[in-house]
């Protein structure tokens, strides 16, 4: 029999997480983010559950191809934009819209030969201080842009440095009105922390939002908000089994290093899971856990292909027994309407945001890194 380690995707979960956004944005048009091949998720996996969105944002062109080859008609952004000029045939003929975030960008539109004039996104820097125009900059750079045949509508964008952190949006939203204020042309703003924590402002919603990890089901601000607080359902669940247990006495060590040493008399069940699989190998003793839904603990350090769990306190756990690493045991999935908070807890689901910050991690790493040779099946 194949190796018992299965991601299972739930596609019923996305479709749930963008209709909550949706209500946390009202009247917004919706980016949905598939960049990282949809976050670990798989663009050709999900994109069917995201046919609700108006647009698909991304990064690179080999997944803008991907979502056109799909079957979507509908506005696809490349949040990046191009990076040599050439890129620019590709935008034409996929009818791609594009983000200009520097001069460069610029210059190779300049020398564009298109019969199709482009549609743009041009991006302020408002603190972030990775990509984008600084406000003494932003004017220049959009009149050159309207004033080429090469460029269509130009709207206006930024990205919140710190939306789910203590310091809030109300310096970046000011920088932002100042600089764009008597500036045609749509706007956006808000990613998923964004979304959830400010967007009842009209100003701050604008008109597209572009949510990543909050369609994916976890929280962009953990541990101030769990993903149930914001009524989001986990689309990625990753369980395996015990493949053997061992009997521990007081003093014995477990694993490579010795990191963990028994007090007490303990029995331990090997689960078939390492950090190959995608599993962050940092994740200490006390990562949580699940064994036939029943929460329990991580023990020792997470090896190539397996990682430990205490079973000490679940005799009737044992060879075969399920293990979920992260979201929901396998075949467990809500009712309509049903609480997300009240299925993870009675199925002892694990929040991929508690494992990923007993790593010092956060959700958005452990679904990227999901590994390939992982199998996923989809549920409906």
């Amino acid at each position: 029999m194949p190796r018992p380690i299965v991601a299972t995707l739930d596609l019923n979960a996305l479709r749930h997480n963008l209709a909550q956004v949706r209500a946390a944005a009202p009247d917004a048009l919706v980016w949905a983010v598939v960049k990282a091949n949809a976050y670990g998720h798989g663009i050709e996996r999900v994109l069917q559950a995201l046919r609700g969105a108006d647009g698909i944002a991304l990064l690179d062109l080999a997944e803008a191809q991907l979502v056109r080859q799909l079957g979507w008609r509908g506005p696809i952004l490349l949040l990046e934009g191009v990076f040599e000029a050439r890129d620019l045939e590709l935008c034409s003929r996929l009818s791609l819209w594009h983000v200009v975030h520097c001069q460069a960008q610029i210059d190779m539109l300049a020398l564009h030969k298109t019969q199709q004039a482009h549609r743009i996104f041009l991006k302020l820097n408002t603190g972030m201080n990775r990509l984008g125009f600084a406000p003494q900059a932003f004017r220049t750079a959009w009149t050159r842009l309207n004033a080429l045949p090469q460029v269509d509508e130009i709207s206006l964008m930024s990205h919140f440095a710190d939306a789910d952190g203590d310091k809030g949006i109300a310096a970046a939203m000011a920088a932002f009105a100042q600089t764009t204020h008597d500036l045609s042309g749509q706007r956006s703003l808000c990613n998923s922390a964004a979304i959830l924590r400010h967007a009842k402002d009209l100003n701050v919603r604008a008109d597209w939002v572009r949510p990543g990890i909050a369609l994916y089901g976890a929280s962009p601000d953990f541990p101030a908000h769990s993903a149930a607080d914001w009524g989001l359902q986990p689309v990625m669940s990753l369980n395996t089994q015990i493949i053997a247990t061992q009997n521990l006495q007081p003093g014995d060590a477990l694993g490579y290093g010795a990191t963990f040493v028994a007090e007490r008399a303990m029995r331990i069940g090997v689960a078939a899971c390492g950090y190959a699989d995608g599993y962050p190998r940092l994740a200490p003793t006390g990562t949580p856990v699940s064994v036939d839904g029943v929460r329990t603990r991580t023990l020792g350090r997470v090896s190539m292909d397996m990682l430990t769990v205490d079973l000490s306190d679940l005799p009737e756990a044992g060879l075969g027994s399920q293990v979920t690493l992260w979201g929901l045991p396998q075949s467990v999935r809500g009712g309509p309407g049903q609480p997300v908070s009240n299925v993870m807890a009675q199925a002892q689901g694990i929040p991929i945001d508690e494992v990923a910050h007993a790593a010092g991690t956060v959700g958005y790493e452990l679904m990227c890194a999901l590994a390939a040779r992982v199998p996923v099946q989809i549920q409906e």
